[in-house]
């Protein structure tokens, strides 16, 4: 940093205070009695001011730039416009100090040596607060909500717009330390954290992450002394967003300089930031940059110093021969102003110099004169390194970053190899005092450059070697090599080049030349060196033979890429240039400096920041393919290029018959078309074809060069190739041309592809007739039939021969797709298909005509009557379909339908369809079960399906009861249901049937019939079953309510068997049969009671023919005489028993029978009637269920004839005759097997 004096000037008095306008162009001085007004820009005195009578103290400009105000010692303060006229004047009791005004609302804040008035454009008068002592100093803060003023007492007293104090800040020294200058950080965001530490050494990393949810929230990491650890710096955004307390007590940072000689920071709840700053002098004046990032304080040592905004001193700016009174900064510029007690007035430029190092992708350099910044180009992370002092000189190698601050010099290093690590932590330390021009550090060295000299020095120290040269060094850069013995690129002002390798004594001179080296680069093989020379020249030499390969004008920087050993880029008049080869320079617009150049990336330092400009290399690429030097032009192209020049790359290749490289350019635009092309050359290649013209050919065809390409197909001899391009090109004109007067083969051919072209171009009419008149009738039957010509499908079906099948089968198909089946079926039978027309019968569902066919060819049987059962399936006729499938031979077919719809039943939870359908299922089986192969198998299920359709009839019952909230049966009916569905569950439980539903209603209505016994035994099952919840409390209290009941069962209940009349228990292990004669109960269908039928078998030998003609016969009963005996005397009557006649005399021999075979075994002993017990049944009492074969009939006696009992003639199902009435009326059909009322059954 250095300070340049712009302008100078003196005045009579002694200049106490001084602003800028907030544009910058006008400077206002108080000087003496008297406001001077000047050109800041060349400090031409414009106007003087004159208003107050005594020395003007302080001025100050409202931030809006629409007026200034000024203090004086005569107790006035004088409020002026910018056009220089005074408008209002207000007094106070004393002389006036300081006045400043609010950077937000422009109230005037105007300080006396007792008391402070605030003053604004919309009050009438000024608000006056006392101060318990003489204030020296004021300073709004950034929002304007406080005004801090300093007092001579040392006392700092904070106060709000109303002029309330809100903070008091007691500085430690008191009167003895009067405050003179305060100021707060005008920086809207305060980018430090500060913490206090004691002892803490100032090569500290202090790391601070910017994040984008809060910008002004700061994070710190502070290690050991051993080393620190940097963060990423993201990049800060501004937050428009209200800010809390919190985030004002980090902006708002008050600076405060004291006669202690003392600079101190303070925040605004008045907590005091760090330590005490000691300055060695009187501090008068304090202000910061328009930024806030650097203070300048002047006093009693006769210069202005600049400080970084956290305290750290880094120079002098301009000595002056008297006390510096005030020094403020021009408006958002680096230009400072400086007022002396002797009148002097000076206007100094600053100048920050740019303190960098860059290697390869990692920039480091100096920022707010104390820190470093690291940035890596490439992935643009950044690392902020805060030294706390005046950064001096910065060098970065591989993993080493050096840094030289005033008394020492810092050796970092990364935390790992990873290309991307950004982390750094100290070395060594060198504490030792340095003078150098340039720094350079290696992986175990740094490297001193003092004029002339060369020093290398270990990281302890130590100095290890020394080179002295013959002229002054302009320019030194690390080579690389391997650690400790890298080489370094000297460039000296006489023009020798050097190569300079640190663990040797001796420098190599590369070269000499006649102009002094300003800037130098070595290519990455080493094998050219590119020179700067101080005329703005880029010199490129071979660093073998010495000899200067070329050399271009205005150039004030080079860099060689890293990545291309011919191309390089400098910089100079505003232009990047860019040079490959010996071809001609490329050039477009750049400010700046070329430090670096690495594949399509440039690094550009313009000013003071790094950025990578992305540069395509679409030039050099240019003109090596004007020179047809394809691998050249493609490894530049590998650098970076658009898509555009890719493909150009990929053509100039292809059209140079350079396979491999236009193979790889063709890849890189993802041009799939192009690469199957040089594919298949490249097999051609491979099966020896080697015609380059033909080759070429294809080339121009893929291009569409077409004429080009029929050329070489016809200097190559393949003509047809040539004819097919033009062909499917739609060109057909010039395949006539082309082709002459060929044969009329090739003219056919001709016509077909026209057609197919009219088709394409959406001209069906004229493709049809084209494709007719060169005989392709497939082709015209598409198109017709595509678009619905039925006229002209039936022109071209009736004119084509029978032979030709395949275009009368087309035209049938799209008859039938147009619902044309009639012109169909002509097709057929002008074909003699038979069977498709069978087909088509079917698909149209025309039935009749299709049976009409199967009667006269049998063959087409199956063909017709499958299609027909399972459309009859389709639409609910199952019976029909039955048939259908028995008529085509399909028993399986119908049975598997039937099972899926039952299975779909049950899931659905339609039982009462499911117990039909199963119904079904067993009748099917037994019509199956007459194949005598089949028999076992069917007769096996037609038992299991049976049993399902009454497990699953019953069951429908207690669904409905526990899902719906009405009930439809009588309690003794779901009572009876219950049971026999608990009787026949004895193994496993079917799809669909719950347990639990069945176990509920048995025990609500066992316990509503009085079958207590029974109802809590099913409680008691269900304690064991997982239960649905909305059971669960019904259960729960029925459990305990049944408690209270009598531990039996209601007799009335208690079910009786007709055979041995024995009473069973409700609950029956044995199932639904007697527990005394094993015989089966036989159930109503509808309320399932126990009927009073007894079955019985015949006597083998008796046909159930014979069975039913001796029921009919219905012989005479004899009746039955009476064993009393009436006697009859004189007097007397007398009545008596005769116990003698034959007890044996029974009319009924069943009754009879039934009594003898009652028996008690283990196992059922079915009741067997003769002949002779036939003949005395009455057919009304006989039940018969007339199953057909191979089952036999079965036989079930009324033992009650009075009590009505009807069976269904279909499903063979017994029912209460008054109930199957009602039933029937309801339902009109069996409720079982749904036969209809008016079907007289099998």
């Amino acid at each position: 940093m250095r300070a340049v004096l712009t302008w100078r000037d003196k005045v009579e008095h002694c200049v106490y205070d001084l602003a800028f306008k907030p544009d910058g162009t006008q400077l206002i001085l108080a000087a003496g009695s008297t406001l001077l007004v000047y050109d800041a820009s060349d400090g031409t005195l414009l106007q003087p001011l004159k208003g107050h009578k005594d020395t003007i103290y302080c001025v100050a400009y409202a931030k809006d730039g629409k007026r200034f105000a000024s203090g004086s010692a005569d107790k006035s303060v004088i409020i002026w416009t910018s056009k220089l006229e005074g408008i209002l004047k207000y007094t106070h009791n004393d002389s006036v100090q300081s006045v400043s005004y609010n950077p937000v609302t422009h109230q005037l804040a105007s300080c006396s040596s007792n008391d402070f008035g605030l003053w604004s454009p919309e009050q009438k008068s000024v608000s006056k607060n006392k101060s318990s002592s003489k204030i020296t100093c004021s300073s709004w803060t950034n929002d304007g909500q406080y005004l801090a003023l300093g007092m001579s007492n040392g006392v700092i007293s904070i106060r709000n717009k109303n002029g309330d104090e809100k903070v008091k800040i007691e500085r430690p020294g008191g009167s003895l330390s009067p405050i003179w200058s305060i100021c707060w950080n005008p920086s809207s965001r305060w980018e430090n954290v500060w913490m206090s530490r004691e002892n803490e050494d100032a090569e500290e990393v202090i790391v601070t992450r910017y994040f984008q949810e809060l910008p002004s929230t700061l994070k710190s990491a502070v290690y050991g002394s051993q080393g620190s650890e940097a963060e990423e710096e993201e990049p800060e955004e501004e937050d428009d967003s209200p800010r809390d307390d919190n985030s004002e007590e980090h902006n708002d940072i008050l600076a405060v300089a004291d006669w202690g000689q003392k600079l101190s920071f303070y925040q605004l709840s008045g907590k005091q930031i760090g330590k005490d700053r000691s300055l060695n002098f009187d501090p008068c004046c304090l202000s910061y940059f328009t930024k806030g990032e650097y203070i300048l304080l002047g006093g009693s040592d006769k210069q202005v110093s600049l400080f970084t905004k956290d305290g750290v001193r880094l120079g002098t700016i301009g000595e002056q021969s008297s006390w510096v009174w005030t020094c403020r900064v021009k408006p958002d510029s680096n230009y400072v102003v400086v007022g002396c007690q002797d009148g002097t007035i000076s206007l100094y430029q600053l100048i920050f110099s740019t303190v960098h190092g860059l290697y390869k992708d990692r920039y480091a350099y100096r920022d707010s004169m104390t820190d470093v910044i690291v940035q890596h180009l490439i992935t643009e992370q950044k690392v902020r390194i805060k030294c706390k002092e005046l950064v001096k000189k910065i060098a970065i190698y591989k993993n080493r970053l050096a840094i030289q601050l005033p008394e020492k010099i810092l050796i970092y290093e990364l935390y790992s190899d990873d290309s991307s690590d950004m982390h750094y932590r100290v070395k060594e330390k060198i504490v030792k005092k340095f003078e150098c021009n340039l720094l350079v550090v290696c992986a175990q060295h740094i490297i001193l450059c003092q004029e002339k000299r060369l020093q290398c020095l270990s990281f302890s120290g130590v100095k290890e070697r020394e080179w002295q040269m013959e002229s002054l060094i302009r320019y030194i850069k690390v080579i690389g090599g391997p650690p400790g013995r890298e080489g370094l690129l000297v460039g000296l002002k006489n023009g020798q080049i050097l190569k300079i390798f640190v663990d040797s004594l001796f420098a190599i001179v590369l070269l000499k030349q006649a102009t002094a080296v300003r800037c130098l680069d070595m290519s990455a093989s080493r094998n050219k060196l590119a020179v700067v020379d101080e005329n703005d020249t880029c010199l490129v030499y071979d660093i073998h033979t010495k000899e200067l390969l070329f050399q271009e004008p205005n150039a004030n920087s080079v860099a060689w890429n890293t990545q291309c050993e011919d191309m390089l880029c400098f910089s100079g008049g505003g232009y990047l240039n860019i040079k490959a080869s010996n071809f001609p320079v490329h050039q477009q617009k750049l400010q700046g400096f070329v430090v670096g150049y690495n594949g399509s990336k440039i690094f550009c330092l313009h000013v003071f920041s790094m950025s990578a400009v992305e540069v395509p290399q679409s030039a050099p690429m240019y003109q090596y393919l004007d020179r047809k030097m394809f691998q050249e032009a493609y490894q530049i192209a590998c650098l970076g290029v658009t898509d555009a020049d890719w493909r150009e790359l990929a053509m100039e290749a292809l059209e140079g018959l350079e396979f491999e490289t236009a193979k790889k350019a063709f890849i890189r635009v993802q041009d799939l078309r192009y690469l199957e092309l040089i594919s298949s050359i490249e097999e051609r290649k491979k099966q020896g074809e080697s015609n380059n013209d033909l080759f070429l050919a294809d080339v121009y065809s893929y291009q569409g060069k077409f004429h080009e390409a029929a050329k070489l197909y016809k200097k190559s001899g393949h003509e047809n190739l040539a004819l097919d391009m033009y062909t499917d090109l739609r060109m057909f004109e010039y395949a006539k041309d082309f082709l002459g007067s060929g044969d009329p083969k090739e003219t056919k051919m001709l016509i077909t592809k026209q057609a197919d072209w009219a088709r394409n171009i959406n001209e069906p009419k004229a493709a049809v007739e084209m494709y007719i008149s060169a005989g392709e009738h497939v082709k015209a039957i598409e198109i017709s039939g595509a678009h619905g010509w039925v006229d002209t499908l039936i022109d071209i079906a009736r004119k084509l021969d029978k032979a030709e099948r395949e275009p009368l089968l087309m035209c049938a198909h799209y008859f039938k797709k147009l619902d044309n089946p009639g012109y169909a079926a002509e097709t057929y039978l002008k074909m003699g298909d038979l069977k498709s027309l069978v087909q088509l019968h079917v698909d149209t569902q025309r039935w009749d005509e299709a049976f009409a066919l199967g009667e006269k060819h049998p063959e087409f049987k199956d063909d017709i009557y499958v299609p027909y059962a399972q459309w009859l399936a389709e639409n609910d006729r199952f019976e029909e379909a039955q048939k259908a499938f028995h008529k085509a031979g399909r028993q399986g077919e119908a049975v598997r339908v039937l099972e899926q719809l039952t299975r779909n039943a049950v899931v659905e939870s339609r039982f009462d369809d499911a117990a039909y359908y199963y119904w079904m299922l067993s009748m099917q089986c037994l019509d199956i079960a007459q194949d005598p192969a089949q028999k076992d198998t069917m007769l096996g299920k037609f038992q299991h399906f049976q049993h399902l359709a009454e497990l699953y009839h019953g069951y429908h019952a207690i669904h409905r009861y526990t899902e719906e909230p009405f009930s439809f049966h009588l309690p003794e009916t779901l009572f009876n249901i219950s049971r026999f569905l608990l009787h026949s569950l004895t193994k496993d439980t079917p799809l669909g049937i719950s347990k639990v539903n069945t176990l509920f209603t048995l025990a609500k209505q066992s316990k509503a019939l009085g079958a207590y016994k029974l109802a809590r035994h099913a409680y008691d099952k269900l304690r064991g079953l997982r239960v649905p919840a909305r059971f669960q409390k019904s259960i729960e209290l029925g459990s305990l309510t049944i408690r209270s009941k009598p531990f039996h069962d209601s007799e009335e209940l208690v079910p009786l068997c007709y055979r041995c009349s024995t009473n069973n228990p409700l609950l029956n292990n044995l199932g639904n049969v007697c527990i005394n004669c094993r015989q089966p109960f036989v159930f109503s269908a509808s309320s399932y009671e126990v009927l009073h039928l007894v079955e019985f078998h015949l006597e083998e030998g008796i046909t159930d023919e014979e069975a039913v003609a001796l029921i009919d016969l219905e012989m005479p009963r004899h009746t039955r005489e009476s064993k009393w005996q009436e006697t009859m005397g004189s007097d007397t009557q007398t009545l008596r028993l005769d116990e003698t006649m034959d007890s044996m005399g029974e009319d009924d021999p069943f009754t009879a029978k039934l009594s003898f075979e009652q028996g008690g075994s283990e196992f059922f002993v079915p009741v067997v009637v003769s002949r002779s017990v036939l003949r005395t049944m009455s057919r009304r009492d006989v039940l018969i269920k007339r199953w057909p074969p191979p089952l036999k009939w079965q036989y079930c006696r009324s033992l009650l004839p009075d009590a009505s009992i009807t069976m269904c003639p279909s499903c063979f199902q017994m029912f209460h005759s008054e109930d199957y009435e009602l039933l029937v009326l309801q339902h009109t059909c069996c409720p079982y097997c749904r036969r209809p009322i008016d079907d007289p059954g099998p």
